[in-house]
């Protein structure tokens, strides 16, 4: 099965791994002390993030670390710009609004 990124930022744990390796490269043990669940469910979810490329593993040693793909992410940001675009707008005439309101009080 194709995964794609918005799948994988779907889920509420997967996105909370995101923000953690955005800070810092961390291996999926570290990544695991910050939730409530096993180590194969935060490696589950390490797989799923993985194969849509958000992040990647980089062999040290013995350890696994796992970085943020910032390119990837930049997709994620463009599919939402039209959305910010639309939001200033709807914001813009709001202001409009409210300095109307208040001229006329």
């Amino acid at each position: 099965m194709r995964r794609d990124i918005f799948q994988a930022i779907a889920d509420p744990t997967r996105r909370a791994i995101l923000v953690l390796i955005a800070v810092q490269a961390m291996t999926p043990n570290a990544l695991a002390e910050h939730f409530d669940t096993t180590r194969q469910a935060v490696s589950r979810h390490l797989k799923i993030l993985t194969e849509c490329r958000l992040i990647t593993a980089k062999h040290q040693g013995r350890e696994i670390y796992y970085e943020l793909e910032i390119n990837k992410m930049k997709e994620i940001d463009g599919w939402l710009e039209q959305f910010r675009t639309i939001w200033e707008s709807r914001f813009n005439e709001l202001d409009k609004v409210l300095e109307t309101l208040k001229k006329n009080q």
